[in-house]
């Protein structure tokens, strides 16, 4: 028997829906120095993204545990920041909505983070997973289970689309489509994918 028909769409956020490449690691080194923690470049935040979501990264990249309040710090450089979606994702995340599919996604940023940013880019997400969700970050599958539940149909059912390697790692691990969106700031071409899309506009071709 084949794999079950692509039935909705699952979105990473930073690298796959909003090009963040510069607006989120210069919110980490700014909240990092204003908190008296080390100097940091912004590679070195890019490169510490898989320690988990945004107050466990922070506390990371401090080099201790955050006292209370400590990540409005972040959360006030971040409000002030523009993000833009990348060319052709607003073309395709409209077509999804024509055709009465979700807007879903599954990010390792806090659910706070990730409305601050989908706002700014103008995206209004159906179903949003933060990695403050989750009990453990990418790969684990826990959040692409969580978008497949709050859906209602099966993770199998899912294709879940992100630039990163442990995004493809996180869909394998849960059984659903991996697809590397290859317009990404962390895709490596080395990483197996179930599908490599070059464009948005072509994660439609994978519905049915």
């Amino acid at each position: 028997m084949g794999r079950p028909a692509v039935r909705q769409l699952v979105w990473d956020m930073d690298g796959t829906l909003l090009d963040s490449t510069r607006v989120v690691p210069a919110a980490f080194v700014a909240a990092v120095s204003q908190l008296g923690g080390p100097q940091l470049e912004p590679a070195q935040v890019v490169a510490s993204y898989s320690v988990g979501s945004t107050e466990v990264l922070l506390a990371h990249l401090l080099g201790r545990p955050l006292a209370a309040g400590e990540a409005d710090v972040y959360y006030r450089q971040l409000d002030r920041a523009d993000v833009f979606a990348y060319p052709g994702i607003a073309e395709v995340l409209g077509e999804l909505r024509r055709r009465g599919h979700a807007i879903a996604v599954f990010t390792g940023a806090s659910s706070r983070a990730a409305r601050l940013l989908l706002q700014s880019a103008g995206i209004l997400a159906d179903v949003l997973v933060g990695g403050d969700e989750v009990a453990r970050p990418k790969p684990d599958p826990g959040g692409l289970v969580q978008a497949a539940e709050r859906i209602g149909i099966p993770p199998a059912d899912l294709a879940y689309i992100g630039d990163s390697p442990l995004d493809l790692r996180a869909a394998k691990a849960a059984g659903s489509r991996a697809v590397a969106a290859a317009w990404g700031h962390q895709y490596e071409a080395g990483e197996p994918a179930d599908v490599t899309l070059t464009a948005p506009l072509k994660a439609i071709d994978l519905l049915t």
